[in-house]
Parts: C-alpha cells; sequence; structure tokens
C-alpha cells in the first residue's frame, strides 16, 4: 500500500515527486512512457519555449544557461531527466494506468505491469493527453499529407507543394513560420491574432508580466478571469512580420473540405498538399472510473487541484490556479499546495 501514487511522470508528476520526498511520503511515480522528458523529446526539433529560462525551472533547481535566454526543447529533455535523478524521484516507466477504482479506504489501480494500491492518487497526466482534430479530417483525400502539430518534426516530413496550418496558437504560429522559409504556407485562424514582444527593454515580456503582477493573477481575480476569457497571445513578433511580408497568408477557420480542396468560413476553397492540425488536444479519462470527477463535458471538477473525492487530486491542469499551472513556469507552486494537502490529511 502506498500513500501516493502519482499517475504521469511530466514536469507536473516530478513537482509532485519533489515534494512528496520532503514528507517522506511512501510514493511511486507511473508512467507509459520509456523516460523522463519524453513528451518533449517527441515535440517539433525547431522548438523553442517562449518563457525564458529564469522561468521555465521547476521548484529547487534552476535551468541552467542564461537566465534571460530562451530553452530549446532538448535543453528542458536533459533538465527534466537531471530533475528526477537529483531528488531520485521514484519512477515506473512502461506502466500504462488501465483502470483507477475508489474502495472504501484506498484507490485500486490496474496497469498493464499489475495492480496498486493508494491512499491518494494525483494526477499529473497534463493537458496534452489526445490530438483535438476535426473528424471531417478523415474524409479528406488521401492525397493530402495531415499530421497533428504533436506529430509534426521538420518539414522533410511533408509532400511537395504548399501547407495549411490549422490554427493560431503559439506552436501553429512557430511551425508557420519555419515553414514558410521553404513553401507557400497558409495559416487559418478562427479569431484576430494578437502579439506580446517576447523582449521589451532587454527584458523578457514574463520578466515584464512578473513585475506588474499578471503571472500571479489566480482563478478568482478580476484579473486571471478576464486573461482566461481573453485566451493567450502569440509571444514574439516573427508570425507577425512573415504576414506583414506575406510570407504567411491568412485564412479564416476551416469548416470543411471538397476532395482535395478545403473550404474556409468565408465559403472560400484551396487545394492543399499538406495540412498540419495545430488545433490542441483533449482531455481522455477513459480509465478514470470514479464518480463525481468530471462534468456533463467531460471537464475536471476541483478546486485548485482538490477534486470532489477525498484522496484525489489533479496537477498540471490548464488554470488550476494560475495562468502558468500548466507550464513549467507555475507547475511547482500547484505542486506544493496539493502535497501540503495531503501531508495535512495524512496526519
Amino acid at each position: 500500500m502506498y500513500d501516493t501514487i502519482v499517475i504521469g511522470a511530466g514536469q507536473a508528476g516530478i513537482a509532485a515527486g519533489y515534494y512528496l520526498m520532503r514528507f517522506k511520503q511512501h510514493f511511486l511515480l507511473l508512467d507509459k512512457g520509456n523516460e523522463v522528458g519524453e513528451s518533449w523529446k517527441e515535440r517539433y526539433d525547431s522548438l523553442v519555449l517562449f518563457t525564458p529560462r529564469m522561468y521555465s525551472c521547476l521548484p529547487g533547481m534552476p535551468l541552467e544557461g542564461e537566465e534571460e535566454g530562451f530553452p530549446t526543447k532538448n535543453e528542458i529533455v536533459t533538465y527534466l531527466k537531471k530533475y528526477a535523478n537529483k531528488f531520485e524521484i521514484p519512477i515506473q516507466f512502461q506502466t500504462n494506468v488501465i483502470n483507477v477504482l475508489k474502495g472504501n479506504d484506498y484507490f485500486y489501480i490496474k496497469t498493464n505491469r499489475g495492480e496498486y494500491h493508494a491512499k491518494n492518487i494525483v494526477i499529473a497526466t497534463g493537458p496534452f493527453q489526445s490530438p483535438n482534430i476535426p473528424l471531417f479530417s478523415k474524409e479528406i483525400s488521401t492525397h493530402i499529407k495531415q499530421i497533428h502539430s504533436s506529430q509534426y518534426k521538420n518539414p522533410k516530413q511533408l509532400l511537395e507543394g504548399n501547407v495549411l496550418v490549422v490554427g493560431g496558437g503559439n506552436s501553429g504560429a512557430q511551425i508557420a513560420v519555419e515553414l514558410s522559409k521553404e513553401r507557400d504556407t497558409y495559416l487559418a485562424i478562427s479569431k484576430k491574432l494578437s502579439y506580446f514582444p517576447s523582449i521589451i527593454r532587454k527584458k523578457s515580456i514574463f520578466w515584464w508580466l512578473d513585475k506588474f503582477g499578471v503571472l500571479k493573477a489566480n482563478t478568482e481575480s478580476l484579473l486571471g478571469k478576464f486573461l482566461q476569457k481573453k485566451g493567450d497571445p502569440i509571444f514574439g513578433l516573427e508570425l507577425k512580420k512573415a504576414i506583414t511580408n506575406k510570407e504567411v497568408k491568412t485564412k479564416p477557420r476551416v469548416i470543411g473540405h471538397n476532395q482535395n480542396r478545403v473550404i474556409f468560413k468565408d465559403s472560400s476553397s484551396m487545394k492543399v498538399n499538406n495540412i498540419i492540425w495545430a488545433t490542441g488536444f483533449k482531455s481522455d479519462y477513459s480509465w478514470l472510473n470514479v464518480e463525481e470527477i468530471l462534468n456533463e463535458n467531460g471537464k475536471v471538477l476541483h478546486k485548485r487541484g482538490i477534486s470532489n473525492v477525498r484522496g484525489l487530486y489533479f496537477i498540471g491542469l490548464p488554470w488550476q490556479y494560475r495562468r502558468g499551472s500548466a507550464l513549467l513556469q507555475g507547475v511547482g507552486l500547484d505542486a506544493k499546495y496539493i502535497v501540503n494537502q495531503i501531508a495535512n490529511h495524512s496526519c
């Protein structure tokens, strides 16, 4: 019997592990991957974080390098591995959680590598679980190469010819700028893009956001509610410049297809050779067979990561408490809070 089992050994999971070690809990992290940092390793080759190193680390260990500089994905992979090793966080890899049930005094966790029991469970699987791709994509001509942004590595994966990137988030922006350097690139967006410069007066935009209290705004504050409603801007001005120079051409939202043509909201259509769906992710808790955890829309019911079920917690949800709750920049704060709750209820 474990005091706590953490499901997921990404940044949220190992941040929880850091604090669980300090409380001398008997715990274990379960992860379906093969190594720490695997989800970062699988992302596109040119990925650079839009948060500088000083805002891209977990509690207890800074990220090496110039604080104001922006780390690559490979730096983050190395960092997460060093972090798990330094704090000797117990992780069992290649363990896929199949079913979780709640007993009277403990949770029952069924996996491909056996069964576990724990008084508490922390779900740290993060927001990037299942690619969110429109259903009609399955009907699009097989002559068009389609991949989700999570599958994209570099331009060599694509067919010859133009490419349509669908989605105006930061990943879609970086990918579109990269592809525009060697082929006709289009970006389909559903709303007007807003931009924040990465650097203002030789300081990261996140330094300024921190100084003005934006990073500390929580879900209950007026500023926090406003930021959630507004959504994230594009960090950096590279995409804005590429659009101004017509290196990336914008199109309205994709609403359907006709054979090898994509149809847009304004009724225009275009023949495309490649589509990259930078349309985000959706949650998948099909393995979590515990009542009163999700609402009718499949969203987690919680207050600052504490669920309605005693002993069941979440870390790494978008806006779990602050804007950075799903990011390296903010996940440590939530991990500390949740582990404090676990420790207090264990007394």
